[in-house]
């Protein structure tokens, strides 16, 4: 396993390098081909090893290889004014997909710095207390079925709370001390009034930028925008296929089902809301509205064999 990790490093160093040559000149169809050989060799390395590895390997490449496809796109008509070293910055210490934040950092800290860390780490302890939690639940005798549905519920939350309301907003918090105009990539989500508002500007912020600009924008100046819009979201399936399925080699097609639920739904919203369809202004009843989309089709998403191979072993249950 040490020497596939070596060359996962040696792999994602070389996106990186070859990467700030491709942003500077503006080399956007070259930066996609560089991400997709790049993934499916290092599928090819992992293939012999165990799912949580071969599915942190598959992220980190996918991920590193999406920072440059999508700041040379940005970045296409514009003067590239980052250095190297804000650039490593950028690629390895920050998870959102702006790299302007990194071309002038401040030279005093921003506001919010401590309450963001603050806020972290309180989330990070109600994480670790939620995986305790499932231990003391899987020695409960209970109905097998339920006892999954409990466990997983808790662990996907606890997850949830420590990697994307804990430790990336200690990141942010600790960007800002340094005059970084950090933000919070997960924002206050269930406060979202309408699937759109969830998607777009409150869930996986980075994800969604990323879409935005790698996928739809490009594709909205040449076909309608409702067709782009579906698209960006098979385009996010693909890549949780990519981080969901491919790692436990189970469960093909279940992910991207849900993300081209979640677009149409988003589309019927928008048609709904063109309507003045009353419901969705009425506060509880959006609420439902948001919950059950989101919600019903979540097996699709987190299918059992992903569960039981990934998440339930990264919380030390079997």
């Amino acid at each position: 396993m040490m020497d596939n990790l070596i060359y996962l490093a040696i792999v994602n160093l070389l996106i990186t390098c070859i990467g700030y040559w491709f942003v500077g000149k503006k080399m956007i169809f070259p930066s996609w081909l560089l991400c997709l050989l790049s993934v499916l060799l290092i599928h090819y390395i992992f293939l012999a090893e165990i799912p949580i590895i071969r599915m942190f390997a598959l992220i980190s490449t996918a991920f590193t290889g999406m920072k440059v496809i999508t700041t040379t796109t940005v970045y296409r008509d514009k003067l590239s004014i980052l250095t190297f070293t804000q650039w490593l910055y950028f690629v390895f210490a920050w998870a959102g997909m702006r790299a302007e934040i990194f071309e002038q950092p401040g030279s005093q800290p921003l506001p919010g710095a401590k309450r963001m860390i603050l806020n972290g780490l309180s989330k990070i302890v109600i994480g670790l207390l939620l995986i305790f939690a499932s231990h003391q639940l899987i020695m409960v005798e209970m109905n097998t079925q339920m006892q999954y549905i409990l466990i997983t519920s808790l662990l996907l939350i606890a997850f949830s709370l420590i990697l994307h309301f804990g430790l990336l907003a200690i990141c942010a918090g600790i960007w800002r001390y340094f005059g970084v105009d950090a933000y919070y990539l997960f924002k206050e989500p269930f406060k979202s009034k309408t699937l759109n508002e969830f998607w777009s500007k409150r869930w996986n912020i980075a994800f969604s930028e990323m879409t935005s600009i790698a996928v739809f924008r490009p594709l909205k100046q040449k076909i309608n925008n409702p067709a782009a819009f579906l698209i960006a979201f098979i385009f996010s399936g693909f890549l949780h296929e990519l981080a969901i399925s491919v790692p436990v080699n189970s469960g093909y097609g279940l992910p991207m089902t849900y993300f081209i639920v979640q677009g149409l739904a988003v589309l019927l919203e928008k048609l709904l809301l063109r309507n003045n369809l009353r419901i969705l202004n009425h506060a509880v009843l959006s609420k439902i509205w948001l919950l059950f989309w989101l919600v019903t089709p979540l097996l699709l998403l987190f299918h059992k064999t992903f569960v039981t191979e990934i998440i339930w072993p990264l919380a030390g249950l079997h």
